[in-house]
Order: C-alpha cells, then structure tokens, then sequence
C-alpha cells in the first residue's frame, strides 16, 4: 500500500536553488540599427528593440535584460546604444547603472559598439569576460539558453572566443551558418566544438545542403570572450579600430575627458562587423569555438518571420499586432500590424503582410518581406526621411 502525505505537516517542498550568476561575466547588450525591413513599424527614433513584438507586454529590450539578469546581475550588464535612444533605454532598464550605459555618437557597425563595451570594461577589471547578446531578439527556453551561456563562459576562460549556433530547424535562406569542427575539450562545456568556417546567407539549394549535413548551425551572432582577448583579435586585425577604442576607454570614466575625445575620435572609429573584425579571423586561427544552443531563437529579421512567430508556426493563421488594432478577417493568413484605429479587412488572401500606421502603410507578402529594406533605401534617396 502507499501512504499519503499530507502537505500540511510537512510543509511544501522547496523550490530548486536558481544558479548564481557568474561573478567573473559581464553582459553586453548592443542596442542599435532601425530594422529597416520592419518599415514602417520600427523607425530610426522607434528601432525595433523598443517594440513589443511577440505579445510578451515588453519590448525586446526588456525581455534581452530579463534573460541575461541571472547569468551576471542587473549591475554587470552594459548596454551601447544610441545618444538619440538614452532617455527610452533607461525607461526600459530603470535598474541599469549610468555608468554601465554607453552612448555612440552615430552608428559605426558591431565591432566598434562590441569593442567600446570590451575596452571600457577590461580597463575598470582586467579578467572580465563578456558576453553580447543581441537586443532585438526572440529566444525561447531561459534555461536552455543559460546552460548554452555558462558552457561559453567556460570555454572563453580558457583564451577562446565562442559563439553560440541554433541547430536549424529548416533550410532558411535569411541566416548566416556556423560550420562546426572538431571537438574542443574543455571543463563545463561538454558540446563545444571548434568552428571550422562562417557561410554567409546561402540561396535554398545550399541552406537545403546544411541542413542534411548536420555540422552547420545558425549565425546567431552572440560571443563570449575574455575581453583581452577579444581586444587582441581586434587589434591583430584592425589596427586602426584597435587604438581608436583604446583611446576612447582610457578617457570614458572622466566626465571631463569623454565627451570631446568622443567628439573627436568617434567618426573615425572603422565601421565593420564583428564577424568581419573577430570571428572569421579567429576561425582561421584555431581560436574560435562554438557551442549549440537548444532554445528557440530568431531574430525577427523581416516579417515574414514575425508573422510566423506569432502564429506559433501555423501556416493558415493570420497574426494580429497592435493594442488597439480592428481587423476583420476571412480565410487569409500572414499578419497585420496596426498602430490606428482604421478598421482593416483582410478576405482570402494568403501570406499578406500589412502595417498600418499613422503616416505610412505597407501592403507585401511573406515571400517579399525581404525586400522592404529596398523601400527605405529609396525613401532615403529621395528625401523622405520624416518618415523613417
């Protein structure tokens, strides 16, 4: 027979102990671009970080702070953003220290925001690793995420540069992929793996090839590294980038110091991408690892993928987003985004995409949302940058 127990007597049963963040790490939230393929919903004074776009009831912004708080504390983590975006960051982050918030003047590309945050904090602690993580993207599964992190910490401690891939779960055509190497024996990281080349975006027959073959993973852009170490790559690879932010971190912590020798030096920081600046030649080296992450991820690069984010996958669903948005629909799928109180009708049409929104409407498909970008670059051109 099996005796009861009652949970009267002895109590509830205690909560698992959550893991203490990692006192050594230091997260690095680079917060900037306008996503100018979700025209017109993120715009350069909106970019798409300050949006709430999977119906969490927080921006991406917030949900990327959430996320990264139990891995190194809300006091170690740094965000690099805009001077245009300050005062909305710090709404977002109330519990953000001043001093852990750096503003670039304009944007100069990931290496040079990524770079600032290394160099700024390897002089206030010469052993810090970091980490950078994206502020406008979607993961799903915390704790997957956070076991993928801490294995990273573990492989950056001993003089790797890692970066975490996404196992794809289709042949997708709008993500750089990681080819995994051999593997790399380090304590706590039980499924790192050298990376053996970055592919760039590949056309479907490729991204079909990688998908087959197993050893490919998504770029989804997050490193961790020693800042030392990561400053070493920079400065063996891009000189001129290197003394820029060493010039720029000597000055940063003097009130008095930073804003000229910013003003001065800033605009002719290189602008590049990490990728360009660190991964890649650290692959060539033999001092790039990578480590899989078994989280749900995306980086609602367009809206296309939007869409499917938020009809959880169903093919014939037609994803609504907007607070107060009216839509009637019948027989369509893909999504609307609206911002007004216009009623929309969306009858028996497939993978539609509209955002409607004060000054501006966008109608396309799935098939094109890729394309959108090309809209702004022709706003641009012609002079219509009061609706960017």
């Amino acid at each position: 027979m099996f005796a009861s127990i009652a949970l009267g007597t002895l109590g509830r049963m205690p909560e698992p102990l959550k893991p203490e963040p990692i006192p050594d790490f230091y997260s690095v939230i680079p917060a900037g671009g306008i996503g100018s393929r979700l025209w017109p919903l993120s715009r350069a004074d909106a970019p798409k970080f300050l949006h709430d776009l999977t119906g969490s009831g927080q921006t991406l912004l917030r949900d990327t702070w959430d996320r990264l708080e139990p891995l190194s504390g809300s006091d170690r983590i740094a965000v690099v953003t805009g001077r245009a975006h300050r005062a909305a960051v710090e709404r977002e982050l109330p519990g953000i220290p001043d001093k852990n918030v750096f503003l670039e003047s304009e944007p100069r590309d990931s290496a040079a925001a990524i770079g600032l945050a290394a160099a700024i904090l390897h002089r206030r602690e010469p052993d810090v690793i970091i980490g950078s993580f994206a502020a406008d993207h979607v993961i799903r599964g915390t704790r997957l995420f956070e076991h993928a992190v801490r294995q990273a910490v573990a492989v950056a401690r001993d003089g790797y540069i890692c970066t975490l891939g996404i196992p794809p779960t289709e042949p997708s055509v709008g993500f750089g992929y990681i080819q995994k190497g051999d593997e790399l024996v380090v304590d706590g990281a039980p499924e790192a793996a050298y990376v053996k080349r970055f592919v760039e975006k590949p056309d479907l027959d490729t991204a079909r090839e990688y998908v087959a073959d197993r050893s490919y993973l998504w770029n989804a852009g997050m490193f961790i590294s020693r800042a030392d170490v990561l400053l070493a790559e920079i400065e063996a690879n891009q000189p001129a980038l290197y003394a820029g932010l060493m010039e720029l971190a000597e000055a940063w912590d003097d009130r008095e110091l930073r804003g000229p020798v910013v003003d001065r030096v800033w605009p002719s920081i290189t602008k590049i991408a990490i990728d360009y600046a660190v991964a890649e030649p650290a692959a060539e080296k033999g001092r790039l690892a990578v480590v899989p992450g078994h989280f749900e991820w995306d980086d609602v690069g367009d809206f296309a993928s939007l869409a499917k984010l938020n009809s959880h996958g169903r093919k014939n669903d037609l994803a609504i987003l907007g607070e107060n948005a009216r839509v009637l629909a019948d027989a369509s799928s893909g999504i609307v985004v609206s911002q007004t109180q216009r009623i929309i009708s969306v009858i028996g049409v497939k993978d539609i995409v509209i955002v409607d929104t004060a000054d501006a409407l966008l109608i396309t498909t799935s098939e094109h949302a890729q394309r959108v970008k090309g809209v702004v670059d022709a706003l641009k051109l012609t002079g219509r940058g009061d609706v960017l």
